[in-house]
């Protein structure tokens, strides 16, 4: 029986999944399996108590790194609200939290990677690499994106500071209103 009604050709589109989201279970599983074959690796090299007293330390110093990169972001945090300025910081304290989160997962693999990210010339190598990142996927953004939105609200002056603003052009007129001259702008 026909209804007259087209039906699609093909099969029906199904969104495509993003790479991230079609590997990483498959990299959680691989650092998963990676952490226990090298922790079983050192017990059998050692004993199982200096893999337990390596794990504590992991978390007791992992414990220290986040109360302290905590802390102080905290304290630039109320600094910069003190003073009136931006709340934005350097990326320094956000990979210290990071390492020590890993510092407290147990591993041997997370421990190297959250010891590592502690060293400071990594921490800016890594916040250049991530600013440029950010950068030129906001430039890469639609107009009407969030993206494009955020970088309209970034306004650089010749000294390098970051001024928070947005930008407002007299020159667009809305559709709906009417058209009428405007005063010249007086200072």
């Amino acid at each position: 029986m026909t209804t007259g009604a087209s039906t699609p050709p093909g099969p029906a589109a199904r969104p495509r999944r993003s790479r991230l989201r079609t590997f990483l279970p498959l990299g959680i599983a691989v650092w998963v399996v990676l952490e226990i074959w090298l922790l079983t690796l050192v017990a059998g090299a050692t004993s199982g108590l200096t893999v337990f007293f390596l794990l504590l330390a992991g978390l007791v110093l992992g414990t220290v790194v986040v109360k302290r990169a905590g802390r102080r972001a905290f304290q630039s945090l109320n600094a910069a609200f003190q003073s009136g300025g931006s709340p934005v910081g350097s990326s320094g304290n956000g990979f210290m939290m990071l390492g020590g989160l890993l510092l407290m997962v147990p591993g041997l693999v997370s421990d190297a990677v959250g010891l590592l990210l502690l060293v400071p010339p990594v921490q800016k190598a890594l916040g250049r690499r991530a600013e440029r990142t950010f950068d030129r996927r906001l430039r890469a953004a639609a107009p009407g994106s969030f993206g494009g939105a955020f970088q309209q609200a970034r306004i650089h002056r010749p000294d390098g500071k970051v001024v928070q603003g947005e930008v407002v052009r007299h020159d667009e007129e809305p559709d709906d209103a009417p058209q009428e001259p405007r005063p010249p702008l007086t200072r």
